[in-house]
């Protein structure tokens, strides 16, 4: 039996003005920002969500570490909690 997961989409425009869309993996939290991990053929982008004047914002991270040290505890956190497709 197959089962066909509906997930978030998301369109991004990049800063040459093209829009691509994404598949939404996971929204989450940590140290006080929270961040959104997108994906579409064979591309996974982890962004910061930013808030201003009443509106949000999806800004890349630019600095390895920070990246790195985000996704090593999301993937911890997923690892502690797994979560299944019925």
């Amino acid at each position: 039996m197959e089962i066909d997961a509906i997930r978030d989409q998301i369109t991004i425009e990049d800063e040459n003005g093209n829009m691509k869309d994404y598949n939404v993996e996971g929204l989450f939290d940590m140290e006080d920002n929270s961040y959104v991990l997108l994906s579409d053929d064979g591309e996974t982008i982890l962004m910061r969500i930013e808030d201003q004047d009443n509106e949000q914002f999806l800004v890349g991270i630019t600095n390895p570490d920070e990246r790195d040290s985000i996704l090593t505890a999301y993937e911890l956190a997923v690892e502690a909690e797994p979560t299944e497709i019925q």
